[in-house]
């Protein structure tokens, strides 16, 4: 059984810094997309960050580029989102999602595995 379980998460002064992390049991992260969604209350997932494993290519959402990293740990089995310079509008709920698939994906339907989520509050 695959499990993805985020930590990392906090509260945390506009323009400062947090970094997610997500250990990933029962399926090797080698070889599969990662991705990095956040959900706001009452919001849609939106999309982060993803990783392409096949590639190695990242893809950012046009608000985080810039600040935010996504990166891995294959001897750990984790990943890892390096958020900078963070906003109050993006206080939500992180959470990191895997696909049966080598390539990344923007959509959250092609994501197959998902952690718990780890909570993200950005005071003004």
């Amino acid at each position: 059984q695959v499990q993805l379980v985020e930590s990392g998460g906090g509260l945390v002064q506009t323009g400062g810094s947090l970094r997610l992390s997500c250990a990933a049991s029962g399926r090797t992260i080698s070889g599969y997309g990662m991705g990095w969604f956040r959900q706001a209350p009452g919001q849609e997932y939106e999309f982060v960050a993803a990783m392409s494993w096949s590639t190695g290519g990242t893809f950012y959402a046009d608000s985080v580029k810039g600040r935010f990293t996504i990166s891995r740990d294959t001897a750990k089995n984790t990943v890892y989102l390096q958020m900078n310079s963070l906003k109050p509008e993006e206080t939500a709920a992180y959470y990191c999602a895997s696909r049966g698939s080598p390539t990344s994906s923007r959509s959250p339907a092609s994501y197959d595995y998902w952690g718990q989520g780890t909570q993200v509050t950005v005071s003004s």
